[in-house]
């Protein structure tokens, strides 16, 4: 059972990462959460592992983070969801957003996730919600800032456009055009109907 690797990052994709440990290449899987902090490739770097056996195969899933790790370890305990789905619920939400997610019961945080559903979010609240207060602290994350309303307009747009069907990366990238465009952001009608102008372009 691998549980961590250590070595030389011989290749990087959103998808996998490649690892050498003294002339042995690991493939590893990783959310994008875990992506977006590797460093460039030749670098040393560590991640923490999860091994996954099946019958035919060995999979490895790596983190940055030994909580991202824990909460990935978590979800795989939620009936339904197997190791593909605990990743991309992770990519999509960051291991502090989810952690807060599942203590507060919101439902609409973690159905935002592209692949979640309605009855997959409920689910993952029902039998997580319990669960998650008893995570040692090594992993407890500190309270959200409370957002001012300006900030609060944004996210609720965001979850408004993933609500509509956009995926993720298309509907902030558009919310980060308008930003861009200087002006305050009014109220969430307004905001909405800025983004929803530029993705109709």
């Amino acid at each position: 059972m691998i549980a961590y690797l250590t070595g030389r990052l011989l290749f990087k994709s959103p998808e996998y990462v490649v690892v050498d440990v003294r002339g042995v290449g690991y493939q590893v899987a990783l959310p994008l959460s875990s992506y977006y902090e590797l460093p460039a490739p030749e670098t040393e770097i560590g991640l923490h592992i999860h091994t996954h056996v099946r019958d035919d195969a060995i999979h490895l899933f790596g983190f940055i983070t030994e909580a991202e790790k824990k909460l990935f370890m978590l979800l795989l305990e939620v009936s339904g969801i197997g190791p593909k789905l605990a990743l991309n619920v992770l990519s999509g939400i960051s291991a502090p957003d989810l952690y807060q997610a599942l203590l507060s019961e919101d439902h609409r945080r973690i159905q935002g996730v592209p692949g979640v559903g309605k009855k997959t979010a409920a689910r993952v609240i029902l039998e997580l919600k319990d669960r998650i207060k008893k995570i040692s602290l090594d992993v407890a994350f500190p309270p959200p800032p409370e957002q001012g309303p300006e900030e609060k307009i944004w996210e609720d747009a965001t979850s408004a456009l993933l609500n509509l069907g956009y995926p993720r990366a298309q509907a902030e990238k558009a919310l980060e055009a308008v930003r861009r465009e200087g002006e305050p952001p009014g109220t969430l009608e307004e905001v909405l109907r800025r983004t929803l102008g530029i993705l109709f372009r």
